[in-house]
């Protein structure tokens, strides 16, 4: 029997972590706990590369080993097996306790109605379309669809799949490269675990204890970035290599103009603005009917009325004077310093009283009778019955002592606007000459490809920025804005005549495994992190590090190669829950923020999904893939993208402000 190169890759790196296993047991005199914690680091590692299931081997291991720290410790068999069934029952309730992990199941369910709405094809029939010019239009319009898609769905392997069977065959057809367009798909279809909104950031935050929402506000523009790049690769190819990547002919790149608008004589090159507003008048809209122009003339105008109402709104933002409450004139209520005591100080005050050394309530004057009544006060005339006013009283409430009257217009009135900044009018002249340039260019050509655009992309746009926007702009928890998206996969769904029973059901249930898959993973991760901790595992490698005596450039480029090997026989699920509790604790000895570390991380893992032998997406591409594309082809497609990964995670680093500046703008 002839085994494939990828096991004989994956029965080689087993056969490494056990030597090097054996080597430390051999060459430690005494074997301490923490070297136990290592020895079941490695047994977890080999036996998920055998195919043992990730959660439960995760789970089986942790309460092995804590079992045997508990024994270790002198406790009896029976005190060990209580303490380590304890530990269980209270990591598995932390993990339920976790309201972050609500938003998963929504996101994935939000994610299984996009993929069955069939957007897709609409999606990149319509991008094909608009990048025709673009050199290597047919790959950019690739990984535009998938940056889009993956990016709703989430999906890595629903996308790459997807995009197998619709763009790989026109590729081909077109003369493509097979290695550039598995390449393209590919890496286009991994965008999606960095994009956010992203279930990798979500369970980075919840293992490292980081901010959701800050992750996803850090991961924007490096996904952006990453994606620009991967765009950036493929039209210099095409420019160096045209073999690579043909341009298109006039054919492929012919719209076809509906015949109610050929009718008013439209052409594909003939300017659609225009052409409307004459086909208005008189005799010329006799081949369409009124009501129809003035729908194509209310699409043309569409552009125009958004950026009007964005200027508005964004004028008023602009011009809005925000009120600032200020405190310092205020005196705390203890303080007494440079406040002056005068005799006189306008409140009230002790009743004067005949004798000046009686400080107490005394017995008011008898009256001439002698009775014991109570008499009025000396002075007191008998007529006046309402109270006397204070002696110089002009009959009105009196200002305290040492206080002016406030002359009126004393104070000027708050301003409530002010002018516009330059950048404002800036921005407004530039989009204003967009727009401009945008209608100048319209051809009844490019209106077909609009709307295409308005019913199949720009509904993926709106989901996706409404669920972020409320996210990083603070309006909705993630766990909210992914019940607003899963909502909007009903609405979307639903819009497409796609949300019918069978496809409701599909999705519950894909949702049900996907998070049931993760939740256990997170229970198997809590109970290994704790038995690793016990074990005294992490102190060990904490004391290992320390001791390299390492810069903070240094341990981050150390973690990045380890988190960048083990993608290559690990997934990024299983990279995150067993090996960042190991990393997070030590962040701190190095000054390295765990956000930013977390957006290098989310970067790295990209590579999990494009490296053998477990380059996930390379199998799914090749199980959708034509019979004469090979997998090694499918792999060298991957490496140039898997470099480009790379570059983008040096740029993070030496450009740290492409990931932390908006989170700091925002929150901090």
């Amino acid at each position: 029997m002839k085994i494939r190169k990828e096991l004989w890759f994956g029965f080689g790196l087993m056969a490494l972590i056990l030597v090097g296993v054996l080597t430390m047991v051999l060459n430690t005199e005494t074997m301490t706990n923490g070297h136990y914690g290592l020895l079941m680091l490695s047994l977890v590692v080999v036996a998920i590369m055998l195919g043992f299931p990730t959660a439960f081997t995760l789970m089986g291991m942790g309460m092995l080993f804590a079992f045997f720290a508990y024994h270790s410790g002198g406790q009896t068999s029976a005190g060990a097996i209580q303490q380590t069934l304890d530990l269980m029952v209270q990591r598995t309730f932390s993990v339920m306790g976790n309201d972050v992990l609500i938003s998963i199941p929504l996101f994935v369910f939000m994610g299984y109605l996009v993929e069955r709405a069939n957007l897709i094809e609409k999606l990149f029939h319509s991008l094909h379309l608009a990048l025709s010019r673009v050199p290597g239009s047919l790959a950019v319009a690739t990984l535009v669809t998938c940056a889009i898609f993956a990016t709703a769905t989430g999906i890595v392997g629903a996308v790459v799949t997807l995009m197998g069977l619709l763009a790989m065959p026109q590729m081909l057809r077109a003369g493509y490269d097979v290695r550039l367009t598995a390449g393209s798909i590919t890496a286009g279809g991994c965008l999606g675990i960095l994009i956010p909104p992203s279930v990798l950031l979500i369970v980075y935050g919840a293992t490292a204890g980081v901010s959701v929402v800050q992750l996803y506000a850090g991961a924007f523009f490096p996904g952006l970035m990453l994606a620009g790049l991967y765009i950036l690769y493929v039209v210099i190819m095409a420019k160096i290599k045209p073999a690579w990547a043909p341009p298109l002919s006039a054919e492929q790149r012919r719209v076809p103009i509906p015949a109610p608008l050929m009718a008013i004589g439209a052409t594909g090159d003939g300017w659609a603005l225009g052409g409307l507003i004459k086909g208005l008048k008189g005799k010329n809209n006799q081949g369409a009917s009124t009501s129809y122009m003035l729908k194509q003339l209310g699409i043309v105008l569409m552009p125009a009325l958004l950026f009007a109402l964005v200027a508005v709104m964004s004028y008023q933002s602009a011009t809005r004077v925000v009120q600032v409450e200020t405190y310092e004139g205020l005196t705390s209520m203890n303080d007494s310093r440079g406040v002056e005591r005068s005799e006189d100080t306008g409140g009230l005050a002790e009743p004067p009283s005949e004798e000046e050394d009686s400080g107490g309530l005394a017995e008011p004057p008898a009256g001439d009778e002698g009775d014991g009544d109570v008499a009025e006060p000396p002075g007191a005339e008998a007529e006046e019955e309402a109270v006397a006013e204070p002696p110089g009283s002009d009959g009105g409430l009196a200002l305290p002592p040492g206080s002016q009257p406030a002359s009126a217009g004393s104070e000027a009135p708050v301003a409530t606007t002010k002018p516009a900044s330059s950048s404002y009018w800036i921005g407004l002249g530039v989009g204003a000459l967009a727009l401009t340039l945008f209608y100048g260019i319209l051809s009844y050509a490019r209106l077909e490809v609009f709307k295409m655009l308005l019913s199949s992309f720009f509904p993926l746009l709106v989901l996706i920025l409404s669920v972020l926007g409320s996210i990083v702009f603070g309006l909705a928890t993630p766990t909210e804005a992914a019940a607003v998206g899963a909502l909007g996969g009903f609405v979307l769904a639903a819009a497409y005549r796609q949300l019918t029973f069978n496809v409701v059901k599909e999705s519950v249930f894909l949702t049900a495994k996907t998070s049931a898959m993760v939740c256990w993973l997170f229970v198997g991760s809590a109970i290994f992190s704790a038995a690793f901790a016990l074990l005294g595992g992490q102190a060990l490698v904490e004391e290992w590090v320390l001791g390299m005596n390492l810069t903070s450039t240094e341990f981050l480029i150390l973690s990045q190669v380890i988190i960048f090997i083990l993608g290559w026989p690990l997934e990024w699920t299983e990279i995150i829950v067993i090996f960042m509790p190991i990393f997070i604790p030590l962040l701190d000895n190095f000054g390295v923020d765990p956000l930013f570390f977390g957006l290098l991380v989310a970067l790295n893992l990209q590579t999990a999904f494009l490296s053998p032998p477990v380059a996930m997406s390379a199998f799914y591409l090749k199980g959708v893939a034509p019979k004469h594309v090979t997998l090694n082809q499918i792999f060298a497609g991957m490496l140039p993208f898997m470099g480009i990964q790379v570059l983008a995670i040096v740029l993070l680093y030496t450009f740290p402000a492409i990931g932390m500046w908006l989170p700091q703008v925002l929150y901090r």
